[in-house]
């Protein structure tokens, strides 16, 4: 356990010391904290951090124990001086492991805040350049664009005039098209209108040829 320990905390160190120093092996070291925090890793990591310090708080109340084990306060049996040496040592290493997690934690977030920073300083930068640069053309470009402004504003209003126009003889149209709908109705109630008087001269003409055609037959007989 003690060896485990151990190992765990050289390991954190000698992360940390990469972490401090600009070495080629400082960016692998930060994609591998990049990817551990992907997916699973930060369940793993707390599942992981929860058990040692689950550990440490049982290693703790061990040496609690220990202490208040004997009766007279200051004597201690070989037994529990060993073991109260060996709970003692546990914890210290695992409040250890404990403390050099958080600081690799911490120093990994504030190289990638760092990291994040200078970009945005360098994006904005670059934003200055290309400003100055536009600021700094010469006269012949910017004579050039303005009159292509100028170009588009005539051509604008060229287009609004057409419009303009174009809405007034669909207005003109659609009027004209209303004009002739209520004439072609007009139309046709006429056209009602006389066919029913054709139909009433047609009746009327037939009533006079019937008359006169029995005047005719009374005659003969």
């Amino acid at each position: 356990m003690i060896h485990l320990l151990f190992s765990v905390i050289f390991m954190e160190m000698a992360v940390i010391l990469l972490l401090l120093f600009r070495t080629p092996l400082r960016k692998l070291v930060i994609l591998g904290l990049d990817r551990m925090k992907r997916g699973r890793g930060p369940i793993v990591i707390t599942t992981v951090g929860g058990t040692i310090l689950v550990l440490l708080v049982t290693t703790i109340s061990t040496i609690v124990n220990i202490q208040q084990r004997d009766i007279e306060p200051g004597t201690i049996n070989p037994t529990d001086q060993i073991l109260f040496t060996r709970s003692l040592l546990d914890a210290s290493l695992m409040g250890f492991i404990l403390f050099l997690g958080l600081m690799m934690d911490r120093l990994h977030h504030y190289i990638r805040e760092l990291r994040l920073l200078r970009k945005t300083m360098e994006a904005v930068k670059k934003q200055n350049r290309s400003f100055d640069d536009a600021k700094n053309g010469s006269s012949e470009e910017l004579k050039a664009m303005e009159e292509e402004v100028a170009t588009l504003k005539s051509r604008i209003k060229t287009m609004e005039s057409e419009c303009v126009a174009k809405t007034d003889e669909i207005k003109a149209s659609e009027s004209k098209s209303e004009a002739l709908k209520k004439q072609s109705e007009g139309l046709l109630l006429e056209y009602d209108r006389l066919l029913e008087d054709n139909q009433s001269l047609r009746g009327q003409l037939e009533e006079i040829g019937q008359s006169l055609a029995n005047s005719d037959g009374k005659k003969n007989m």
